[in-house]
């Protein structure tokens, strides 16, 4: 069984960059045709689909992030990740790693959490100084 796990600073200062790991087990991160995703959630908001790499690795990402936003893998260790620069405490979120179960391949498919059949716990990022 595929399980995720997402590793990083709980704590990032203003201005600074994020990044985040997510560590894949039960099975490769270049298996066709799945992608794998980073969604985070500030409180009092909803699901915020961030974007994702492909089995190909092709990246993905969400419009609104995309200007400071980069996914990569390392294929050898199985792991993708996420960076974010020039934070502000709007960043402030739980983050997620999520395997897209469902098909779909419009933007809308991938704001839709139930396209994600297998998530991580999360890690919670705090960007304060």
């Amino acid at each position: 069984q595929v399980q995720l796990q997402e590793s990083g600073p709980g704590l990032v200062l203003p201005s600074q960059t994020l990044s985040l790991t997510c560590t894949v087990s039960g099975g490769s991160i270049t298996t066709g045709y799945y992608s794998w995703n980073w969604i985070r959630q500030s409180t009092g908001k909803g699901l915020e689909w961030m974007g994702a790499i492909h089995y190909d690795g092709t990246p993905y990402y969400s419009p609104s992030l995309k200007s400071r936003t980069s996914i990569f893998r390392d294929t050898s260790r199985n792991q993708f990740s996420l960076t974010i620069t020039s934070v502000t405490p709007d960043d402030t979120a739980l983050y997620y790693c999520a395997l897209k179960t469902k098909d779909g391949t419009a933007e809308r498919d991938y704001r839709d959490a139930r396209s994600y059949g297998i998530w991580g716990q999360g890690t919670q990022v705090t960007v304060s100084s």
